[in-house]
């Protein structure tokens, strides 16, 4: 009998170890995600299962073009890529990205631009003329932009990202299956 009772006391400690690890991971490192529309097009699909790492940017910050996870003002998580750092000027003009007044190339957008036929990708815009108001990215916050530039609601319309409001960096596609892949920017 004390045999039986060791052997369910050490099986009942396992079980414990493990859903308080578990727990542990979820909450502190690693989290699951579906992408919730087509925002994120033609780079993430709708209902992606994706990886969010939520220690990245306690040992590291965002920089340009990560694709990050965020809670967004209606109460909902997004997820966007990074466009502005703090202190950066934003521009988009004739479908290219202007950054401080230095051009940038956004390969992840070349395959979809060709798509379109009507006009630009990205309407022409200034930090200024969208929901931030500013010149400049504020100290302490991100400006961030869906890929499906059409159809995508960021920081153009809901302003900056305040860096607590960010869960993680994520770049793991894990399901579907068939299409589970590193997001990396070429």
């Amino acid at each position: 009998m004390t045999k039986k009772k060791n052997e369910l006391w050490e099986w009942t400690k396992a079980l414990l170890i493990a859903v308080i690890l578990a727990a542990f991971i979820r909450y502190f490192l690693f989290a699951p995600i579906v992408v919730d529309g087509l925002s994120m097009m033609p780079t993430l699909e709708d209902q992606d299962r994706m990886i969010v790492n939520k220690f990245s940017y306690e040992i590291g910050t965002p920089k340009r073009f990560d694709i990050i996870v965020f809670h967004a003002p209606e109460e909902k998580d997004y997820i966007k890529r990074v466009i502005g750092l703090p202190g950066d000027t934003i521009e988009y003009k004739d479908d290219i990205l202007y950054v401080n007044g230095k051009a940038y190339n956004e390969p992840y957008l070349a395959d979809y631009k060709k798509q379109v036929p009507d006009g630009p990708l990205t309407d022409p815009f200034t930090l200024e003329e969208t929901k931030v108001a500013r010149t400049t990215v504020p100290k302490g916050e991100l400006f961030v932009m869906g890929d499906n530039r059409r159809f995508s609601k960021d920081s153009r319309h809901i302003g900056t990202i305040p860096f607590g409001k960010i869960i993680g960096k994520t770049s793991i596609v894990y399901w579907p299956l068939k299409d589970a892949h590193i997001v990396t920017v070429k």
